[in-house]
């Protein structure tokens, strides 16, 4: 509400929107103010066209050099090379395409919240009209179960609640009231509005239209929603930029051999097919395929941890969280009001049990028999609405607390409320902040009334202290406001009870007053048992978690104390004051402040770009509309599967399916696991792909013929390399993975370890090979020249693979010696291995598969000196890991 409406009175509202609250608008003033506002409804950005979604994903540098070497190698003749090239460029782009379908509709969720039809009065006649109609000035009549269809200041309520959790995220139905509220008042505490997409759960109002569509505060969100664009992920980022490294490398190189060739006067078509071989060799064609294949085994593993990932690439993303920013209430709390204490005016009873089982124990401080609270445990179940189901509250989150409190002292609902029915009731309201219940016990009528405690107080003239009734006295009451301030510091909810003896004709609007004191319940949302174990091992990981709510700050900053978030509250900021930041300013504060409370949807968003830009990788939790834009703009952004509304889990990344803050840290632990691996195998296939660059740049620079043909080159990338790559993706965790800091979100994915790894692995590589290579042709024997360049490449082509199965086993780990590891402990790298092995065999002894392949049949010792040269790479990987 740009204008600020909520913070004007009713007589001007009408003056600015030419109105009036009897007769609403004419026919007339709504077709001018439609014509200037425009319809009532949520507007959508345009999406990508399947056409766009190709070219992005063919303009890829690695993929541009694939295409052209499988357009020449057409050229050339070599039209199986270019037809397998093509292949592996047709299945990157379906894979990318497939995962961008899938991509966010939090919009079309948006809208269909809105209410389809609204009461409206125009002309002082009701009529129902479709939503998107309504117009600024129109007077809306709200009744309990109706969606709001538009921002709204109200004039009348009477007894209405409206549930805004999708708006603010707090679960409890919020009080309307008629009257002015302060400019900055922040959503949560402009109780004279009413929201468009909230729902009224109580009572009826009418209110004046004061902002529609994209103006409503829905509408801000949506507006949000439509400016925020879809971010790569670190690794997508690091993949791409290190595959234009590669790209550039390989283009060098493939014009120095060329040119090296003309130079030397050889012929054209071979020197070609040689710098086609290199593009080839120096591409790792099956990296973009594994990386979303374990990437996808990861998405699978997480649902066993309660977490579904709906982008992909977050997975990895996880990993390297380094903030979280978390809602309070379900995710940190259980969203199950408890009452923790009772207290009857002169001691405390302590309640023990948590949530909506009936399960705990009530005792006194002096252990006192609980006939001294008796009418109170009685007021508290007769004067109540809730119904507890298979542990589930059906009604008032804080009532249902109340019959399970209730149920703790002996007193049933059911069979209370069958033995003592409800006569009469006097709802509660927001002006009294009472409500009172009439019942026949015995032969006696009793009034029981509960509300707010200073209420209660004030209207009370005598006091329940045991089993006795006397007056109240001052030092009782003082005592008793002593405790409720205490508890209310404590963040506590509280509840004050009386009770009072009636006739049976007493009309309870009358009979409010003159009223028995029995004592004080304290109640909180308390915090899940696992969410202070989760942010213990989120402190051990070096990763910091940071509560935004809608809340009180109170409130929140005393659940945070409680998790471990904050020690002080100097660790807390209100939402009102996020504002008197500048940009700058608000950098440095996001780093000293944990717990944000009364917060905006706009709040969120800025708050996650400053985490962000602080160099921070941000995951964001949330479950209500208000949540959504932040959880797009977040790196990667977790939506409540439980509790969570569905534009959230359309904006979202990753859904829970438990609504814990422990499954987050479980998917975080899962998420360090996934980059680990996709380490390991990138180190795998890297090393692979630059000994087969030095194999072929060396052989070119001595003047022989190159070891490796093209169809060799892809058969290794592709099938030989690519199922231990897999196999690698599905190593378990180390065990101390959750006890290192996070990585350096900026940190390239081939860092200063991963280079060692790679000198060492494929200079290994390089001089085994071309050992091999040169021994092939001493050991082929009287043959033609044709015949010894073949049985020299099946030797090469036989050390390449057996070197690089074995150096599988030893990337298991990036520190820790082969000879120190289980190495059989992975059986899909055991069954890879095996079937790589087995195939090396048949494309090198079944004949019609051997001109395909450029091969010949080795002999027994042959084989043997191949396979034993395999070892050579294996050692120097092991020497690397000594270096590091």
């Amino acid at each position: 509400m740009k204008d600020k409406y909520y913070s004007k009175a009713i007589e001007e509202i009408e003056n600015i929107l030419e109105t009036n609250i009897d007769n609403g608008l004419k026919h007339e003033d709504v077709i001018k103010a439609r014509d200037k506002y425009g319809e009532n409804a949520l507007e959508e950005k345009a999406g990508k066209t399947i056409w766009k979604m190709i070219l992005e994903q063919v303009s890829d540098f690695m993929i541009i050099i694939l295409i052209l070497a499988a357009v020449l190698s057409m050229i050339a003749g070599e039209f199986i090379d270019g037809a397998v090239i093509l292949g592996i460029v047709v299945l990157n782009a379906v894979l990318g395409i497939t995962q961008e379908r899938k991509a966010s509709d939090a919009l079309a969720a948006l809208k269909s919240m809105a209410a389809p039809k609204a009461k409206v009065i125009r002309k002082g006649i009701l009529d129902l009209v479709d939503s998107k109609d309504l117009v600024p000035g129109d007077v809306v009549v709200l009744e309990s179960g109706d969606y709001v269809p538009a921002d709204l200041v109200l004039f009348e309520s009477v007894n209405m609640k409206i549930d805004e959790s999708a708006l603010t995220g707090e679960s409890v139905a919020v009080d309307k009231e008629v009257g002015q509220v302060e400019d900055e008042a922040p959503i949560g505490d402009r109780v004279n509005s009413a929201f468009m997409s909230t729902i009224v759960t109580y009572g009826r109002g009418k209110g004046i239209v004061v902002s529609t569509g994209m103006s409503t505060e829905i509408g801000k969100i949506a507006t949000m929603l439509n400016e925020t664009e879809d971010e790569k992920s670190p690794l997508q980022e690091k993949l791409a930029s290190f595959g234009k490294l590669l790209g550039m490398i390989c283009i060098g190189v493939c014009i120095i051999i060329f040119g090296l060739g003309l130079y030397r006067g050889e012929e054209l078509l071979e020197v070609f097919m040689t710098a086609i071989s290199l593009a080839v060799a120096a591409i790792p064609e099956g990296l973009p395929a594994v990386v979303t294949v374990v990437l996808a085994m990861g998405v699978t593993r997480m649902v066993s941890r309660h977490a579904i990932m709906k982008n992909i690439s977050a997975v990895e993303t996880l990993g390297s969280t380094t903030v979280i920013c978390t809602d309070k209430t379900g995710t940190l709390t259980q969203n199950k009001m408890t009452v923790l204490k009772v207290y009857d005016g002169s001691e405390e009873w302590q309640v023990t049990g948590t949530g909506y089982s009936f399960d705990g124990e009530i005792a006194s401080e002096s252990d006192k028999d609980k006939s001294h609270i008796e009418k109170l445990l009685q007021t508290a179940v007769l004067c109540n609405d809730a119904k507890i189901k298979d542990e589930q509250v059906i009604g008032d989150p804080t009532e249902g607390a109340l019959v399970v409190l209730a149920a703790k002292g002996g007193f049933d609902q059911a069979s209370m409320n069958q033995s003592y029915p409800r006569l009469s009731e006097f709802p509660f309201d927001s002006v009294r902040k009472l409500m009172s219940t009439k019942h026949q016990i015995d032969e006696s009528y009793y009034m029981f009334t509960k509300g707010a405690p200073d209420e209660i107080l004030a209207r009370s003239t005598k006091i329940l202290i045991g089993n006795e009734v006397r007056d109240i006295t001052d030092e009782d009451k003082k005592r008793i406001l002593d405790k409720n301030k205490a508890y209310a510091e404590q963040a506590l909810r509280v509840l004050g009870y009386t009770y009072k003896p009636v006739d049976s004709h007493s009309d309870l609007f009358h009979e409010e007053n003159d009223l028995i004191f029995l004592g004080l319940t304290c109640m909180i949302d308390p915090p899940r048992q696992e969410a202070i174990e989760a942010v213990k091992l989120c402190k051990k990981a070096g990763i910091r978690v940071v509560m935004i709510t809608g809340d009180h700050i109170t409130t929140a900053s005393a659940i945070a104390k409680q998790l471990g978030i904050i020690q002080t509250s100097d660790e807390t900021l209100k939402g009102s004051k996020i504002n008197d930041y500048n940009d700058e300013d608000f950098k440095e504060k996001v780093k000293s402040t944990s717990v944000f409370a009364r917060v905006s949807p706009e709040h969120k968003v800025r708050i996650v770009e400053t985490v962000k830009s602080n160099g921070d990788v941000a995951a964001m939790t949330g479950d209500g509309v208000n949540d959504a834009p932040a959880l797009k703009r977040a790196d990667i952004g977790i939506a409540m599967g439980i509790t969570g509304t569905d534009v959230s889990k359309e904006a979202a990344d990753m859904i829970l399916t438990d609504d814990n803050f422990a499954s987050i840290v479980d998917a975080v632990e899962e998420g360090r696991i996934i980059y680990s691996n996709i380490r390991k195998f990138v180190g795998f296939l890297l090393s692979c792909n630059i000994g087969e660059i030095l194999i072929i740049f060396i052989a070119m620079l001595a003047g022989w013929p190159v070891p490796l043909v093209p169809i060799q080159l892809l058969w290794i990338n592709l099938i030989t390399d690519s199922f231990p790559a897999f196999a690698l993706g599905l190593e378990k965790g180390e065990k101390d993975i959750m006890d290192k800091k996070p990585r350096d979100p900026s940190e390239p994915i081939v860092d200063k370890t991963m280079k060692i790894a790679l000198a060492f692995q494929s200079i290994g590589l390089t001089v085994a090979v071309l050992t091999s290579y040169r021994l092939g042709f001493l050991m082929a024997g009287d043959v033609s020249s044709e015949l010894q360049l073949t049985i020299a490449r099946t030797f090469s082509f036989t050390t390449l693979i057996i070197g690089e199965m074995l150096r599988a086993f030893s990337a298991k780990s990036e520190y820790v010696s082969v000879f120190k590891m289980k190495i059989f402990d992975n059986k899909y790298l055991n069954y890879s291995v095996f079937g790589a092995i087995v195939l090396l065999l048949i494309v090198v002894y079944l004949p019609f598969l051997q001109p395909i392949f450029s091969t010949a049949t080795l002999s027994l010792n042959q084989l043997g000196l191949a396979v034993g040269l395999g070892i050579v790479p294996l050692l120097f990987g092991e020497i690397a890991k000594k270096v590091k």
